[in-house]
């Protein structure tokens, strides 16, 4: 295996919910930010499934001048969704069939 060098993490405050008030070392991705939604499994007490805490990430601060992002925080999603966010094709429509061609028509080969 080879070695990827050191993985680096930036300590991210949360706000909200449950973790409000703690800060966490977060990884980063390959652009230096943390990912934009952070799940946080619970475990159930009964053995049930677990329950999914959802933390969004927002901008700290912004510098005056050029308005640049001077950090993330996550704040707590209440509903468990991320926001509904996907991403979009410019052949999409708001009910797209997904396994349709760009012309909108179901594919041949499909069989």
């Amino acid at each position: 295996m080879t070695d990827t060098g050191a993985v680096k993490s930036q300590d991210t405050p949360f706000e909200g919910g449950p973790m409000d008030g703690r800060v966490l070392p977060v990884l980063l991705g390959v652009t230096g930010h943390p990912p934009k939604t952070y799940r946080i499994p619970v475990p159930d007490a009964r053995g049930g499934p677990p329950t999914v805490l959802v933390y969004r990430r927002v901008p700290r601060a912004h510098s005056r001048r050029l308005g640049l992002v001077q950090g993330w925080k996550y704040e707590f999603v209440p509903e468990g969704q991320a926001g509904g966010r996907r991403l979009r094709w410019p052949w999409s429509g708001p009910g797209a069939d997904p396994h349709a061609t760009p012309s909108g028509n179901a594919d041949d080969a499909d069989g």
